[in-house]
């Protein structure tokens, strides 16, 4: 088991604090969203997965941040009640943070140095064209991260690739 993942603490919408060991034997998938990003509508597909594969042990962890070209404006009720009622979201959504520079949460802190960025291709090249994000930090809205059962990240995913093959490793590490 992986203390220090299970040992971070992370916000819920209403500010209270909560440790991830309450996902412990879980595989997680953790994503920094964006309510008005060109990538939002991979919130259909995130609760496709969820749905699912919830049964069998997985939850995907929600984080908005509005860091990349203010594309999460709005409270923490507003983004929640915006990708309710939109993609009729059930998964876990957290209090909005910030994923790049010296205020970086914890939660992404910890992922970002664990998970070398690993972007390629044309549309990555745009996207870090317009992202302020150094080394191995989040590039953009929907970058994912996976964590299977003990809480050691597996791998990370950015937001150009493929939902199928994001869901083919999750559905592996639930076979495990």
């Amino acid at each position: 088991m992986n203390e220090k993942f299970y040992g971070i603490e992370v916000l819920n919408q209403d500010g209270s604090k909560q440790d991830l060991k309450e996902y412990e034997g879980k595989v997680l998938l953790i994503v920094n969203t964006a309510t008005g990003c060109g990538f939002t509508p991979q919130y259909k597909e995130l609760e496709a997965i969820y749905r699912e594969l919830k049964d069998k042990g997985f939850e995907i962890l929600d984080f908005p941040c509005n860091q990349f070209a203010e594309q999460a404006k709005g409270t923490d009720a507003e983004i929640n009640q915006f990708c309710s009622l939109k993609y009729d979201t059930t998964f876990k959504r957290f209090k909005k943070v910030e994923v790049i520079g010296e205020n970086k949460c914890d939660l992404f802190r910890y992922l970002t140095d664990n998970a070398p960025y690993k972007g390629k291709g044309l549309k990555m090249g745009l996207i870090n064209k317009l992202s302020k994000a150094k080394d191995n930090e989040v590039r953009w809205n929907f970058t994912k991260f996976l964590i299977d059962r003990e809480g050691n990240l597996v791998e990370r995913f950015e937001p150009v690739d493929k939902m199928t093959d994001v869901k083919s490793k999750i559905e592996n590490l639930l076979n495990k």
